[in-house]
């Protein structure tokens, strides 16, 4: 199509039709955004958001919705994020889809131009919004092949960069993306937990009015926040999505959320009746520092635990698996999951660049759900002690909600103990 803007410019310009040019995603002739990798690679395109640079891991989601919510998810920290679906910012932002309080990811490459948002509940644009959080994205790039190149060789470290004025010093840029470190061995979980301890009381959204108060879709159970009687969960924030809290308190769970460096005689003395180990970014075995000799003490104690994502992993750790750095990963909203318990098939919306060996798992740890893409662990249960977890996101936000009966299950759990 950009070859032709200039036969629609002259069209728009004679007839005095300017309206006709805004049906159609022109953009300037000179780049203002470029993708730079660590072999020297350089993608040219159109600069949005806030004018900044950042370094990161380069991958791709293939979701078909839910940009903002992929956006604000904390275990992209350290990340830039390749969306393969075209129509990023068609319905804009808003509060309601936010699912944390830090954004921690580093910048968004797409395909088209951001348009107007067209959404009832929108309550601004993507392109301010980003100005806000001062992340930068970069359109007009050819993600397909962008995204063939993180398939096959794996995901590069780069440079992303928003230069309205148009000048890039690539060799500086690429020996920035070369000096980077790099996810592995690096424990994000630390930058994006809280900085003390919370109780959360939302719930889950009840469309279309908006986030159920505490209780949640449970009418049963009524107030739980406020309901001594109830179970208590202590979630453990190693980057933790907040619609996994609102799954919680919608099955009548008190919440309380703690940092990750949070010890096992602090979580204890909170009195939980079960124990959440959160999702998260970065290298397990680095978060494991610290999180493995809590999650063994709390094992210790007989207290429920259910882990998500990196919680998965540090669960695995703690019982003496290990983990290890992905190709490429999992992320999207279409990944097929089966739940080996009771053979069904799930599709799972998943995040993850580390996975669970599951051959170094003890005989006291059972593989329960495993991938149909590529047979990789994506589950494990404790065969003696209340433990489970899963390596995807049963909470979804976005993707579908094929496997919220994991909540249920955990709380069975914690109801039974």
């Amino acid at each position: 199509m950009a070859s032709a803007a200039p036969f629609l410019n002259a069209i728009a310009e004679k007839f005095n039709m300017s309206d006709i040019l805004s049906t159609f995603s022109f953009s300037p002739s000179k780049p203002t955004g470029a993708i730079v990798l660590e072999d020297g690679s350089v993608f040219y395109g159109y600069g949005f958001g806030a004018a900044v640079e950042n370094v990161g891991e380069i991958c791709f989601n293939t979701s078909l919705t839910g940009y903002q919510e992929v956006l604000t998810d904390p275990s992209y920290a350290g990340q830039i994020i390749t969306f393969t679906f075209p129509h990023i910012g068609n319905v804009g932002v808003n509060a309601g889809d936010m699912e944390t309080r830090k954004i921690a990811c580093r910048g968004l490459i797409v395909r088209q131009s951001v348009t107007e948002s067209a959404n009832w509940r929108a309550e601004g644009g993507l392109d301010e919004w980003l100005v806000a959080k001062g992340l930068s994205g970069v359109y007009g790039i050819d993600t397909r092949a962008l995204t063939r190149r993180i398939r096959d060789r794996g995901a590069p470290k780069g440079v992303i960069v928003h230069a309205p004025d148009g000048v890039f010093d690539i060799p500086a840029l690429v020996k920035k993306a070369q000096d980077w470190q790099g996810l592995e061995g690096l424990d994000l979980a630390i930058d994006v937990t809280c900085d003390a301890p919370y109780t959360w009381t939302q719930g889950r959204w009840d469309w279309p009015d908006g986030f159920m108060p505490s209780g949640g879709d449970h009418d049963s159970v009524n107030h739980a926040a406020n309901n001594s009687s109830a179970p208590h969960i202590v979630a453990v924030d190693f980057g933790a999505k907040l619609n996994i809290l609102r799954c919680l308190v919608s099955r009548g769970a008190r919440v309380t959320v703690v940092p990750a460096k949070t010890s096992a005689a602090d979580i204890l003395a909170l009195n939980p009746d079960g124990v959440f180990l959160s999702n998260g970014p970065g290298d397990p075995a680095a978060t494991g520092v610290y999180a493995v000799p809590t999650i063994q003490a709390i094992l210790d104690k007989g207290v429920p635990l259910f882990g998500i994502c990196l919680g998965h992993q540090l669960l695995a750790l703690a019982l003496g698996g290990k983990t290890r750095k992905m190709h490429l990963g999992h992320r999207g909203a279409n990944h097929p999951v089966k739940d080996l318990t009771t053979g069904k098939v799930e599709i799972t919306s998943q995040n993850h660049g580390f996975c669970v060996l599951p051959e170094t798992l003890p005989n006291t740890v059972d593989v329960t759900h495993i991938s149909l893409f590529d047979g990789s662990n994506e589950g494990i249960r404790h065969k003696e002690k209340p433990a489970f977890s899963v390596q995807y996101h049963p909470e979804a936000s976005p993707g579908p909600q094929d496997s919220l009966y994991l909540f249920d299950r955990f709380m069975d759990m914690v109801k039974a103990a």
